[in-house]
């Protein structure tokens, strides 16, 4: 049950990458989290866009924007190849929604934050990641019948 946060400053964002980059980087967070290619787990898989107000965001040397990607998912559902995949395409993703050159990846920055397994709620109770492999499992068996 993974969850994806994109903090941007207003305007950072073209008119197509603000209406297609939450269900762009969900899109790219279950391919690298392995997970079936199904409705219940793109239901899953939340994705925010938080637009800061003019000069909400700046550095010690210019005001350029820089973009925020924050990605939430049970602790060792990503091995370390499927983080640098996953921070890859992230990246990727959303210099195309800003318009942006590849050069500029250095404004992206990508943070994978692990939830330990027992501390993750939905639906009123405990979620657990081996709950989540059995739930993947039967989706992809499905998913190929």
């Amino acid at each position: 049950m993974p969850m994806i946060r994109l903090t941007v400053p207003t305007d950072a964002l073209t008119e197509k990458g603000r209406a297609t980059v939450q269900r762009d980087l969900a899109a790219v967070l279950l391919r690298w989290e392995g997970a079936p290619e199904t409705a219940f787990f793109r239901a899953q898989a939340w994705s925010y866009l938080v637009e800061l107000p003019a000069g909400a965001q700046t550095t010690a040397e210019d005001d350029a924007p820089r973009l925020l990607v924050e990605v939430t998912v049970p602790e060792g559902a990503l091995s370390e190849r499927r983080k640098a995949g996953l921070v890859q395409d992230a990246t990727k993703t959303v210099l195309a929604a800003a318009g942006l050159a590849p050069e500029e990846a250095p404004r992206v920055w990508v943070l994978v934050h692990e939830q330990p397994d027992g501390t993750w709620g939905a639906g009123g109770s405990v979620v657990r990641h081996a709950d989540l492999v059995a739930l993947a499992k039967q989706g992809k068996e499905q998913a190929d019948a």
